[in-house]
């Protein structure tokens, strides 16, 4: 049977693949010809020639962090720092990131994993320098589920109260009655914070996801209609793509929970480029983690919300009507159902783009465009806990320091007048997590063994 089962999942990975390279050859575009008035308006404070690439190529994936590219476009802050920008919607978190490897993207956002997955070939992967230096925002994203996982008992997250025995049950009653092909999760890219999300959920309840579970990557843009057709249970995205799914709009799932209930304060995406693009073009990379500051700072502040929103429905971002795009950004979250309840949830750390409460962060100077380098490690801990590479890097700090550049990030913001935290490392309380298991940077090791479940685990086998 499991060969079954997997000849069906290729069948569908490649027919996921055929639509995808379908849906890049329409969306796969550069999308703004011409400035936008707003934006002639502003008087560029750095001349252009004062750069030694004025004229970037920059990648954006039609989701709602597509958000400061687009209010840096629109509102002139390209402009502002000297730069001429052209955004280029990409089709999937892939093509974000191959398009910084192969050279058709000068920058792009990433998932948070995908820097230093490159660094370290995780997977298989090719090596490749990648760096960024700052992240596009925090939360943001959701866990879908279709409507058997519904019918079969179980709820949102939140109305679990934090027993995760008893989601854990409810879901292994589904599981004991389906096969295996009833049992395909989603998520947009091996290395993102979703698959890692996905798998730390299904083991925290003491099922194994390796064998358990098969997770697939579909491109953002085709989850709704992959669930609708049965191609998968449930998935992990980034909004508007939750929102979508649930009753009242597409009327095929509810979010199961949103990732800041898994770990509220993880990072999301982050700005990659090429490591030679910093070294040959220092003054111009300057320039554009500059224009993204700004702009998720305009993001961030409650009285713009709303715009934010309308602006990256349009036709050039997501493409996707306000009001699936809006819950996201202003905070008026509704997980669904499918019992005519309306379960929205109000909260502006729905997605974070810059200021960070005191429930998120009590670190002083924090905000949510900072890069932690500990946080890279806690992706390298699960990129290792998943059998992606095959230990954990001796010289993990040296390479997050490579590939998350904190100090750099702090040198460009000290000329904006922002202040930083002084370290690189935080440790992250029981609290924020679902499970209540705290990480403690300076232990990666200790904390990939303290859990049960996971990849490579030695066996111990009784003698007959």
């Amino acid at each position: 049977m499991r060969n079954y089962y997997n000849r069906r999942l290729f069948i569908q990975g490649i027919m996921g693949t055929a639509g995808a390279i379908a849906l890049n050859s329409c969306s796969q575009k550069k999308t703004q010809q011409n400035i936008p008035e707003e934006a002639l308006a502003v008087e560029p404070i750095i001349k252009p020639e004062t750069l030694e690439k004025p004229n970037l190529t920059v990648g954006f994936v039609p989701v709602n962090d597509c958000a400061p590219f687009a209010i840096a476009y629109q509102k002139g802050f390209f402009r502002k720092y000297g730069l001429n920008v052209t955004l280029s919607r990409e089709a999937s978190w892939g093509n974000s990131r191959d398009g910084i490897i192969f050279g058709r993207l000068d920058a792009s956002p990433v998932v948070s994993g995908a820097v230093t997955n490159a660094r370290l070939g995780a997977e298989g992967a090719r090596h490749f320098p990648l760096c960024a230096a700052m992240t596009i925002h925090r939360h943001g994203n959701g866990l879908t589920m279709n409507r058997q996982l519904w019918d079969s008992g179980i709820r949102p997250w939140y109305s679990y109260n934090g027993n995760l025995d008893a989601f854990g049950q409810d879901l292994r009653n589904y599981w004991q009655k389906s096969p295996l092909d009833q049992r395909v999760w989603a998520v947009v890219q091996s290395s993102a914070i979703y698959e890692y999300f996905v798998r730390y959920l299904i083991a925290a309840v003491g099922l194994n996801p390796i064998d358990e579970l098969r997770l697939i990557i579909t491109p953002p843009p085709q989850m709704v209609s992959n669930i609708r057709m049965g191609a998968m249970q449930a998935y992990m995205v980034a909004e508007p793509w939750n929102t979508r799914a649930i009753t009242g709009n597409e009327n095929v799932g509810f979010t199961f929970a949103q990732g800041r209930e898994i770990w509220r304060g993880h990072p999301d995406r982050l700005l990659a480029v090429r490591e030679s693009f910093i070294q040959d073009n220092p003054k111009t990379y300057r320039s554009l983690v500059k224009a993204m500051i700004e702009a998720c700072q305009y993001c961030s502040k409650p009285e713009n919300k709303q715009e934010v929103a309308q602006i990256i429905s349009q036709r050039s971002f997501t493409g996707a009507n306000i009001k699936y795009t809006e819950p996201g950004i202003v905070g008026s979250y509704n997980y669904g159902g499918f019992d005519r309840q309306t379960r929205i949830k109000n909260s502006p750390e729905t997605t974070l783009f810059f200021d960070l409460s005191t429930e998120v962060s009590a670190i002083k100077n924090d905000h949510s465009t900072f890069l932690w380098q500990s946080d890279s490690l806690w992706l390298m801990t699960q990129a290792h806990r998943w059998g992606q590479i095959p230990e954990f890097p001796k010289n993990a700090e040296e390479i997050a320091k490579q590939a998350w550049q904190t100090d750099l990030y702090r040198a460009i913001a000290n000329e904006m007048g922002i202040q930083c935290p002084s370290d690189n490392y935080k440790t992250v309380s029981g609290e924020a997590f679902i499970d209540g298991k705290p990480f403690d940077p300076s232990q990666p090791t200790q904390y990939i063994n303290s859990f049960e479940i996971r990849a490579n685990r030695p066996q111990i086998y009784g003698l007959a």
